[in-house]
């Protein structure tokens, strides 16, 4: 399985890693990228590493093999797909020379940085969940990525997954201005269908991993829009709260009017945490 990297910035010691949402690519990170290497800069901080690599599938980085992954369940699913993803970017980070990095994942992209914590917690120095959960779908999730991916394979169609790009009621300011329709609706309408549907498949067959919550002992950040559908603070606030108790040290934000995708509609506010994280880091270090 290949990953294809973008780098923001070269730089000294650990690198800050991004991993994007679905059903986008690491695109969504540009904005969020640059304020936070403009606020390091102005605090005065050695450059270090910002990458933003895509998942299979997604905006430069190839669809994986047929055998990369393991079989599928009988419903289509890919229990395989996210540990051996997860192989993969750990594989691509230890090309670069880093011996560990400090992983933030939104919302899929969570579910990665979730699995390289429990598989190769020596690879992790410091953690950032975005907008995401720890828990696997449940039937009635796992039945509509699988059906998703059944249309975007068969049909060669995007339209099951451009409702990202429209807003809903409940939405925040930033989701529902124009530019933002315009934007997400160019990242989205530039995605491989078929990518589309493996990662559907890989995040319908990724196992539960909440009881990583109590074993993390790096720090981490946690970041919620207080908009958020799916991810809101009534429930990334109690895994911040489970985490302070086992010993984590963990800060949680949220932010107002702010939904889903809260590292574009809110990069500097994101931004300014992850500095934080990786402020936290370095001390630690």
């Amino acid at each position: 399985m290949t990953i294809a990297n973008t780098v923001y910035r070269h730089g000294e010691g650990l690198p800050l890693v991004l991993v994007h949402a679905f059903p986008v690519d690491h695109r969504m990170w540009d904005r969020c990228a640059a304020s936070l290497i403009g606020q390091a800069d102005r605090a005065g901080m050695i450059p270090f590493p910002v990458y933003a690599p895509d998942m299979p599938g997604a905006g430069d980085c190839p669809l994986p093999g047929p055998t990369s992954c393991g079989p599928a369940d009988s419903d289509g699913a890919l229990p395989g797909a996210l540990d051996a993803m997860a192989r993969a970017f750990v594989d691509m980070i230890v090309a670069t020379g880093a011996q560990k990095a400090i992983w933030v994942g939104l919302s899929m992209g969570g579910y990665l940085v979730e699995a390289i914590a429990r598989l190769y917690p020596r690879m992790v120095a410091g953690l950032a969940l975005c907008d995401t959960t720890m828990m696997a779908d449940r039937p009635a999730s796992r039945a509509n990525r699988l059906q998703i991916a059944r249309t975007c394979e068969e049909e060669g169609r995007l339209d099951p997954v451009m409702h990202f790009a429209r807003p809903q009621e409940g939405d925040s300011t930033v989701k529902r201005s124009p530019a933002f329709v315009q934007t997400m609706t160019e990242w989205i309408q530039s995605q491989d269908p078929r990518g589309i549907a493996w990662r559907e498949r890989m995040a319908a067959g990724r196992p539960d991993q909440s009881d990583l919550a109590g074993r993390i002992m790096v720090p981490v950040a946690l970041v919620s829009g207080r908009c958020d559908p799916s991810s809101p603070p009534s429930t990334m606030e109690p895994l911040a709260q489970t985490m302070r108790q086992a010993g984590t040290d963990v800060t949680f934000t949220a932010i107002d009017d702010c939904g889903h995708f809260s590292a574009v509609e809110h990069p500097d506010q994101v931004a300014a945490a992850l500095l934080d994280l990786v402020g936290r880091v370095g001390r630690q270090s």
